[in-house]
């Protein structure tokens, strides 16, 4: 059997386009953004930056969040026996630009404040969990967290995340 090369070509294109405007349609929805960060048995601390978190149940109290499989701590995170879900301030964008990178030393000049296993610094809310369940879901992985203590502060505003840009709550982008 003969492939046709430009056959082929086309096609992979055409789901690369299609992706894209998947992508696009989802960006329509405004999410928070949050970090989320667990202990490692050796070296420092996990922190990725999601925008997929919301509740799934009040009894139990159940949160989820769901995590690319090619991020490089999606093994250390799988493992853990414990993890928070920090809710970002509108003021934090950096930390929220610093947990989305792949590599560096994400951890310098910041350290976890409060009980347990802590919680980011200015953070609106804190979800620390027990791991309760973990699912397909496709090209990412979605974890179930079990919520054995919770802490916010009513201060603030949070982050959001709409049409690929961070905003203000009321939808005007946040000054760079």
């Amino acid at each position: 059997m003969e492939v046709n090369m430009n056959e082929a070509l086309t096609a992979v294109q055409a789901r690369e386009d299609e992706a894209r405007q998947f992508r696009r349609t989802l960006a329509m929805f405004a999410t928070g953004v949050a970090v989320i960060t667990a202990p490692r048995d050796d070296g420092p601390p996990i922190g990725i930056t999601v925008a997929s978190f919301n509740s799934v149940s009040l009894a139990p109290p159940l949160v989820l969040f769901s995590v690319d499989r090619r991020c490089l701590s999606l093994n250390d995170l799988c493992a853990a026996s414990r993890y928070t879900v920090n809710v970002l301030d509108e003021n934090q964008r950096d930390t929220s630009n610093r947990f989305a990178t792949a590599r560096g030393n994400k951890w310098e000049g910041v350290s976890l404040e409060g009980e347990g296993i802590g919680r980011l610094p200015g953070a609106l809310a804190a979800f620390e969990c027990e791991p309760h369940a973990q699912h397909d879901g496709g090209d990412h992985v979605i974890f179930i967290g079990r919520v054995v203590r919770h802490s916010a502060r009513h201060d603030g505003r949070p982050l959001i995340f709409f049409g690929g840009q961070y905003r203000s709550l009321d939808t005007t982008p946040v000054a760079a």
